[in-house]
């Protein structure tokens, strides 16, 4: 039995695996052929924090395999009146057959994942979001090609994204430039980095976008850290992904925000909205990499992606 918890959990031949099975199960929508190998399936969806795309596509992933989906949140469920995460694991592992979690601490999915009967995804913690770039990766190549030897320009907040980032570069051999303001840098113990082979931090972030290949930011206040925002605001109003820094990038950069994105804050609406911007493409492919992931989380590696 696989966990999805961190990038790291899976090596890089299973990437490649889930990927292929991406473009298999995508085209399968959009033929509208009906595909269910999940059928009978549960899946149980628990949110600590809010969401739009992770709950919509888990939820309407696993209908479209076939299966069904539970929606609990902590407000309204024992987990939120002091059950021990052990004892809520026992339980919904035994009623579920895959479990999805957004949580805010790492270790909860962690201690959730070591007392569950069934695989457990993580659907973000504050540490890390590795659905959302098991999505962002998949774009890439669907754009571009693969990304390896590539360059991200990270600009911004050190993040969880960001985080999840760096774990990618380590597994798929490219390079992330991180840019982010004094104050705001990585720490590569928090974000599990194990080498700094693959990434480079710059002071300046039209530097760190320059000659990139994909340019990437997230909102400059991430959930749990509203207490900051006119103190971020302040600290980060150079680090805008504006047309100027895009021009920087290779002629064919992609630009990508995981959502929601403030226009007129980390990105610049001529960028988000403009022909380099690759974001619904993005979103969408939250959904189809999700159902790879989550079928091959159940029923391991399937003949028609060989």
């Amino acid at each position: 039995m696989k966990h999805f918890l961190q990038m790291q959990d899976l090596g890089l031949e299973e990437y490649e695996y889930l990927f292929r099975r991406t473009r298999w199960i995508k085209d399968k929508f959009k033929r509208y052929e009906r595909y269910w190998p999940l059928l009978d399936r549960t899946l149980v969806m628990i949110f600590e924090k809010a969401s739009t795309r992770t709950r919509l596509s888990f939820e309407a992933g696993m209908h479209q395999l076939g299966g069904s989906a539970i929606y609990l949140n902590t407000r309204d469920s024992q987990l939120g009146r002091g059950e021990p995460v052990e004892d809520a694991a026992q339980v919904i592992s035994r009623m579920s057959d895959i479990v999805m979690i957004r949580t805010f601490e790492q270790e909860i999915v962690e201690r959730f994942a070591g007392h569950s009967r069934v695989p457990v995804i993580n659907g973000l913690t504050n540490e890390y979001h590795p659905c959302q770039i098991l999505a962002d990766i998949y774009t890439f190549i669907e754009h571009r090609g693969p990304i390896r030897g590539k360059t991200v320009a990270w600009i911004g907040d050190s993040n969880n994204v960001c985080n999840t980032w760096l774990q990618a570069a380590e597994i798929f051999d490219f390079n992330v430039h991180v840019s982010t303001p004094p104050g705001y840098e990585v720490e590569p113990e928090r974000a599990g980095l194990y080498g700094t082979d693959h990434y480079e931090e710059f002071t300046d972030p039209m530097e760190a976008a320059r000659d990139a290949d994909l340019v990437t930011t997230d909102v400059w206040t991430s959930m749990g850290f509203e207490a900051e925002d006119e103190e971020r605001r302040r600290d980060f109003q150079d680090w805008q992904v504006d047309a100027e820094m895009m021009a920087l990038a290779q002629s064919d950069a992609v630009f990508m925000h995981c959502l929601p994105a403030h226009r007129g804050e980390e990105v610049a609406a001529e960028v988000i909205d403009g022909p380099q911007s690759v974001v619904w493409d993005e979103a969408e492919n939250r959904l189809h990499a999700q159902k790879a992931l989550m079928e091959y989380l159940l029923l391991g590696r399937l003949e028609q992606a060989e």
